[in-house]
């Protein structure tokens, strides 16, 4: 009669990790959206509440964390549900980067507020930010149901935030060759494009994870991706 009860806890306690997780997420999600529409609009307001919101997207890795520990420790995990432990913590950590890139990205819109706008580039950012976030919430969809098809065409679909990324390295290209005032604020713009690509890279990674939770592998051929023009490296807060 013990085991069942020992199960029991274990399944309520990951439940509430998981609520942590995809808390977690939709803050992601939210504040990615929120920074591109503030460069978009100029909303320094805004801004610098995704700035100010890192904060809470940082809490909740660390609360995750402590919890997966205390699981660890506590329930001895074995097989399936030690992958999960695993999986949740790979997660988090990816989601916790993703919220340092739209952080960086806020900080950006920032200085970018004071610069002549480089045609319909802004808008260009805010596409390729919804369709990262719509990655994310498919990843995210697909761990909570343990939906193998679902990951797999996440991760998949990747090369097409690539193939977003090279169109508007080059249409910044054309901007800074048409107009050497044009750099400063094409380089911005092009360190928040390789950010948003970045998070992309960060959905597919969760993506991964669902497949390993759910077959006890990573997948073992290379993820599909486009070869981006610029090779340069950037991290978040840069």
């Amino acid at each position: 009669m013990k085991e069942p009860h020992i199960l029991s806890a274990f399944d309520r306690d990951l439940e509430a990790v998981q609520a942590h997780v995809l808390r977690m997420g939709g803050l992601v999600e939210q504040a990615l959206l929120d920074a591109a529409e503030a460069l978009e609009t100029r909303d320094e307001a805004l801004a610098q509440k995704v700035q100010a919101g890192d904060k809470a997207i940082d809490a909740l890795e660390e609360q995750i964390n402590e919890e997966c520990a205390r699981l660890l420790a506590l329930r001895a995990p074995a097989a399936g549900d030690l992958r999960t432990v695993l999986s949740v913590m790979r997660i988090a950590a990816a989601l916790e980067r993703s919220g340092d890139y739209a952080k960086n990205l806020a900080k950006r819109s920032l200085v970018l507020s004071n610069m002549s706008p480089l045609g319909g580039t802004s808008s260009s950012i805010l596409r390729m930010a919804r369709t990262v976030v719509l990655r994310l919430k498919e990843a995210l969809d697909a761990y909570i149901a343990h939906d193998v098809a679902v990951a797999q065409d996440v991760r998949l679909r990747d090369k097409e935030v690539d193939q977003m990324y090279n169109s508007l390295f080059r249409e910044l290209l054309t901007h800074m060759m048409e107009d050497p005032r044009n750099i400063g604020a094409a380089m911005h713009l092009h360190f928040i494009a390789k950010n948003i690509e970045r998070v992309g890279d960060h959905a597919t990674s969760i993506a991964e994870q669902v497949i390993y939770l759910s077959t006890g592998d990573m997948p073992a051929d290379e993820r599909p991706k486009a070869e981006l023009i610029s090779g340069t490296d950037t991290a978040a807060g840069r």
